[in-house]
């Protein structure tokens, strides 16, 4: 079944959606006006429960709120039967804490029935990842200061709603939603509050299931986490960082072709970079994210095969190789950039990013020489070699580093072993990221080590959920799990607040996304290896079916591929070997 469908809203789901509409005749012959379709879907999606309500002192003050936990039909009513009635006194104002059941991108649907005045009553509304956030302050001080909870989406609103009307609200990721009574003496009632769900109608090709539960749940919150991030362009954050960022794409990029294929988000997105930063900027400011440009490009490639997209990209590939050639000296020493970047959690280790940064060049430069053979750029092929022959000559060390010690692995200039054993799986999660986590997933499975890799799947990426998460985080620490609260409860005394408590760099406290693309590794990661689902050379239609099935029994899911989907299940026997069963598209070629 479709993960989507598995989620809170299966009821909405099943409504049926209205077919694209087409442009009105009369925008057609007006051409002054210009217009653009909505390619996104939109769901209303009911609250699945009450947290908290603040009814008065004597407990009045609120009442028949259990009809907002009915769906509705929209449309608004005179009269306040079957509505949820909200009142304020001269000293007491309700306000009420809904739960939506999983994290959703999109608004707020107020429907009303008849209130107390003809006039509009003024609401504050409250949207929050976590209950604590929908029931925090909002901290909008200076960038120099502190750190906006407000920056990128709106969540804290003032607004005055109709009676006997309805209104929309709010564009921003969030679980919970609060909504307080500001004025006195008031009566509003709520016939409906419904929330937005936005997002891409598209099915789900990719799955995955296996006797491991927790590793079914992880699957799914990585696809669902990249599926709401998946707008017109492929965010980052449905909170925060509403933003086209490159290296953080590239975890997204491998995720989206393993869960629904080739969509066109992906190169829509590589677009948009190369016009917002043409050269010689670097993408998003950042000399790194110029070189995740070209891993994502070399994965695009692997994943869909679109020569024809490639070749568009062509001259900015060949200028930035041009461009990263310069600035390594005959000695090995580089001048990209005096800043350093690989994620927020390894800042604090400046000698291991330096590491790992050398790393990630090598590792881009190899994908830069394969894209050029294909492009049959032999000149700037050997260009890219002699850039990778030049880098080698200073190989740092990771400095207990795993971000770096990952990326070594990867780029070859570490054994993965080696990287493994000294750092990358010394104390299993502890100093993972939710970024860089993939890449250290993959260095283990560089190293053969694929059992220890799924165990820190389920202690990491399981940790979240065991918080009540329902998408992965923007970061992530064991350690905050020690005596704090869960995201869905509101938080008792003697407890932390695992959302507002925590959290560091540019999301501290409730800034902090806990939707973030860029933690859905893995997805991929579960698919590549575990399912053991390789492409091995789109213009051949080559792929390769090699699983590790660690301590799991059983594991069956489907892979989608440019030429359809590869259904494939795997089994146990008795002995320890593995049975498996594969269904190709026709076409496909199995080379492994």
């Amino acid at each position: 079944m479709n993960p989507l469908l598995r989620h809170c809203f299966i009821a909405a789901c099943f409504v049926p959606l209205m077919a694209q509409a087409e442009i009105p005749p009369t925008f057609q012959l007006d051409s002054t006006i210009q217009v653009r379709k909505d390619e996104l879907t939109r769901l209303y999606i009911t609250p699945t429960r009450i947290v908290s309500k603040y009814a008065g002192a004597q407990n009045n003050l609120i009442r028949h709120e259990d009809v907002l936990l009915k769906a509705g039909n929209g449309q608004a009513q005179m009269g306040q039967k079957d509505c949820c009635l909200m009142t304020s006194t001269e000293n007491e104002k309700a306000s009420i804490l809904l739960d939506f059941g999983r994290e959703l991108h999109g608004g707020l649907k107020l429907v009303m029935g008849t209130s107390s005045y003809r006039t509009p009553a003024l609401v504050r509304i409250r949207f929050g990842e976590s209950v604590g956030e929908a029931n925090s302050q909002t901290n909008n001080e200076e960038w120099k200061v502190g750190y906006s909870t407000d920056d990128h989406a709106k969540r804290d609103i003032l607004v005055e709603i109709p009676r006997d009307g309805m209104m929309e609200i709010g564009n921003t990721g969030f679980r919970f939603v609060r909504i307080d009574l500001l004025e006195n003496n008031r009566t509003i009632a709520l016939k409906e509050v419904s929330a937005i769900l936005r997002y891409r109608d598209i099915p789900y090709l990719g799955s995955f299931e296996s006797n491991d539960t927790l590793l079914n749940r992880i699957w799914d919150t990585g696809a669902y986490t990249v599926h709401l991030n998946m707008q017109e362009y492929l965010w980052d954050g449905i909170k925060r960082d509403r933003l086209v960022w490159l290296g953080d794409l590239h975890p997204e990029l491998c995720t989206v072709t393993r869960v629904f294929g080739g969509n066109e988000v992906v190169a829509r997105s590589m677009d948009l970079a190369c016009q917002q930063y043409p050269l010689p900027r670097w993408m998003n400011g950042m000399s790194a994210y110029s070189m995740w440009y070209l891993i994502n490009q070399h994965d695009w490639y692997q994943q869909t095969g679109d020569m024809n997209y490639l070749k568009q990209h062509a001259d900015y590939i060949h200028g930035l190789i041009q461009l990263v050639s310069e600035k390594v000296d005959e000695d090995g020493q580089e001048h990209l950039s005096p800043s350093r970047f690989l994620d927020w959690p390894s800042s604090g280790n400046p000698r291991g990013v330096e590491a790992g940064y050398r790393a990630l060049i090598i590792w881009a430069m190899q994908d830069a020489s394969a894209l050029s053979e294909l492009l049959g750029k032999k000149e700037d092929a050997a260009l890219c070699q002699d850039v990778i022959r030049r880098m080698k000559k200073i190989i740092l060390p990771h400095n207990n580093l795993k971000q770096a010690a990952a990326l070594m692995a990867i780029a070859g200039t570490m054994p993965a072993q080696k990287a493994c054993e000294e750092v990358i799986a010394v104390g299993k999660g502890n100093e993972f990221s939710t970024f860089y986590g993939y890449y250290m997933l993959e260095a283990l499975a560089k190293a053969n080590e694929h059992a220890t890799a799924m165990e820190i799947i389920r202690q990491f990426w399981g940790g979240m959920l065991a918080m009540g998460a329902t998408t992965f985080w923007e970061d992530f620490n064991l350690q905050w799990m020690e005596n704090a609260a869960p995201i869905d409860e509101p938080t008792p005394a003697d407890k932390k607040d695992i959302h507002g408590d925590f959290g560091a760099y540019c999301y501290p406290g409730f800034r902090h996304s806990l939707c973030h693309g860029w933690a859905s590794g893995p997805t991929a990661w579960l698919s590549d290896h575990v399912l053991g689902v390789k492409i091995v050379d789109p213009a051949k239609k080559q792929v390769s079916i090699t699983p590790h099935l660690g301590d799991l029994k059983w594991v069956k899911g489907t892979y989608p591929t440019p030429w359809g989907v590869i259904k494939v299940s795997h089994k146990k026997q008795p002995d320890g070997k593995v049975s498996t069963s594969v269904q190709l598209p026709k076409g496909v070629q199995r080379v492994d």
